[in-house]
């Protein structure tokens, strides 16, 4: 008996505080969702003042309809596609835009708030936003068309 250590077991492997070796932050891997990344892009990039919509005309049609169908809210990922790598992440989002704001400003900020948005909140590098500009809401009474369109699916 004089064989076994204090704190040694039946098969003679030590019952001690022994742990993994390693940062406790590093032992084991995150995976993000397309979709995780989407929606928060979605959401920052809704936050822009002179953002109107989200999606090109046929996505915001059926959005449209959609919404009415269900709870009403507006999904955080219309407009947005995510491709997330390990490390890095690329979006392409599709904006409408008020009518009078710079367009350029417009896409400029929205850039830089997805950006800051998904790099704080997922810690992946955003290699690339690009920003499609679909369409510019009108003043009211001047937006006749997506009106008509919008009765014709009622």
């Amino acid at each position: 008996m004089g064989e076994d250590s204090p704190g040694a077991g039946a098969s003679g492997r030590s019952l001690g505080t022994r742990r993994g070796t390693g940062e406790p932050a590093e032992r084991g891997r995150t995976t993000i969702a397309d979709g995780v990344v989407a929606k928060i892009a979605g959401l920052a990039a809704r936050d822009v003042v002179g953002v109107h919509a989200m999606g090109g005309g046929l996505s915001r049609t059926f959005g449209a309809v959609r919404d009415r169908v269900s709870t009403g809210t507006k999904p955080a990922t219309r407009g947005v596609k995510a491709e997330v790598g390990e490390v890095q992440t690329a979006l392409d989002l599709e904006i409408v835009v008020e009518y009078g704001v710079s367009i350029g400003e417009v896409a400029r900020t929205v850039r830089e708030n997805v950006i800051a948005a998904v790099e704080r909140m997922t810690g992946l590098e955003v290699v690339e936003v690009n920003i499609a500009v679909d369409d510019v809401k009108l003043p009211e009474g001047e937006d006749d068309e997506d009106e008509d369109q919008e009765r014709r699916l009622q």
